[in-house]
C-alpha cells in the first residue's frame, strides 16, 4: 500500500527550528520525486521543498537559505528541518511523492510558530 505518513509538527517558538519526517511506504526508493508543502491559515498552498531520486532538491523562495530537504535511507523517511522560523511558516505541512504515474499526499502535521 502506497502510504506518507508525517510527524514532528506542533509549536515553534519564532527564531527556532522545526523538523519534520515523512514515512514513505512500502519504501522511499518507490517515489520517483518527493516534495514539502505547507496550506497556510489562508488556506493558500506553498511549496517548500522538493527531492528526486537522484537527490536533487529546490527550495521555495521564501525558505531558501534556512531550509534542507533530505532522505533517510536507514529510516526510509523524507526530512526537512527549517531553521530561523517566522510566523508566517505557520500552516499545514504535507508531504507528497510522485508514483507510478500519480501523486500521493499525506494528512499532514500542522506546525504553528509563535512569535
Amino acid at each position: 500500500q502506497v502510504r506518507l505518513v508525517e510527524s514532528g509538527g506542533g509549536l515553534v517558538q519564532a527564531g527556532g527550528s522545526l523538523r519534520l519526517s515523512c514515512t514513505a511506504s512500502p519504501s522511499i526508493f518507490s517515489f520517483k520525486s518527493m516534495a514539502w508543502y505547507r496550506q497556510t491559515p489562508e488556506n493558500e498552498r506553498d511549496f517548500v521543498a522538493s527531492i528526486t531520486a537522484g537527490g536533487t532538491t529546490n527550495y521555495g523562495g521564501s525558505v531558501s537559505g534556512r531550509t534542507t530537504i533530505s532522505k533517510n535511507i536507514a529510516k526510509n523517511t523524507m526530512d526537512l528541518r527549517m531553521d530561523s522560523v517566522k510566523p508566517e511558516d505557520t500552516g499545514l505541512y504535507y508531504c507528497s511523492g510522485a508514483i507510478g504515474g500519480s501523486l500521493t499526499r499525506g494528512q499532514g502535521t500542522q506546525v504553528t510558530v509563535s512569535s
